[in-house]
């Protein structure tokens, strides 16, 4: 039987079968239990953000939804080698950057209010805490609101939305660097965002990029397509050890102390 609807029959003596709608249930997170409410979350939705987060927030089995130009993607099945290891590299070197950078935050799948028709939950995040000059803030109820500094997603190909409708949001909404893994072109683009315009980062004769963003952070791209963590992370600790590095965590670490003798 289609799950979707179901009809009941009952013949009633001297009269026609009377046919009766039962409609599907909605869920509810109340007690756990389908039951008439909230309106299902379905791909293709046009919806504004706050009814968007209405429906994910009643259907908790459903993760990784976006909000994009006011239409509702769903996620696909995650594979391994095409998105959960480089997803998972990828947050081993910003995890690293992370920890030797006091002032910044690190987000894996959080969701991002960039407006009132995009609600993003991109696949890593670095940012700079807001009394550092950040540019997002923590909402009361623990969404990041505002653009990341940098955001990093994983693509299958060039093909993919990362590179066309997430790119195009990412930019209007003023993200300063976004960088994108594509697995299957075995393929790093970062970009810097320059008057209104993402602009490709250049990697040096080695084929290193470095942040514009955060000093000290750096990738080795051939590295890092071939599989090759250790020089990955060597790389990245020869950024964290550069003079450009020390002055930026110098500069965060005075910050924070200022903030703090205002709040005392």
């Amino acid at each position: 039987m289609d799950v979707s609807t179901a009809t009941v029959s009952k013949t009633l003596i001297g009269s026609s079968p009377a046919v009766k709608t039962i409609r599907p249930p909605v869920w509810t997170p109340l007690g756990g239990r389908w039951a008439p409410g909230v309106p299902p979350l379905e791909p293709g939705d046009r919806l504004t953000r706050p009814e968007f987060e209405r429906r994910y927030e009643a259907m908790p089995h459903v993760k990784q939804a976006e909000l994009i130009e006011g239409v509702v993607y769903m996620p696909s099945p995650v594979r391994y080698d095409k998105h959960g290891q480089p997803h998972a590299q990828i947050i081993g070197w910003l995890f690293v950057y992370s920890v030797a950078t006091p002032g910044t935050g690190l987000g894996d799948n959080a969701s991002v209010r960039l407006d009132l028709e995009n609600e993003l939950q991109p696949d890593v995040l670095l940012r700079l805490d807001p009394a550092a000059g950040g540019t997002s803030r923590i909402s009361a109820d623990d969404y990041i609101e505002g653009a990341p500094e940098l955001i990093v997603e994983i693509a299958a190909s060039s093909a993919s939305y990362d590179l066309h409708d997430k790119l195009r949001v990412y930019r209007r909404s003023g993200v300063p660097e976004y960088l994108v893994w594509q697995v299957d072109d075995r393929r790093v683009d970062w970009f810097r965002l320059r008057e209104g315009q993402y602009v490709p980062l250049s990697a040096d004769s080695q084929g290193i990029v470095r942040s514009e963003v955060f000093p000290g952070l750096q990738l080795a791209v051939p590295a890092l397509l071939e599989g090759d963590l250790p020089t990955v992370l060597a790389v990245l600790q020869q950024g964290l050890r550069s003079a450009e590095h020390v002055a930026f965590v110098e500069h965060l670490a005075a910050v924070q102390r200022a903030e703090q003798s205002k709040s005392r």
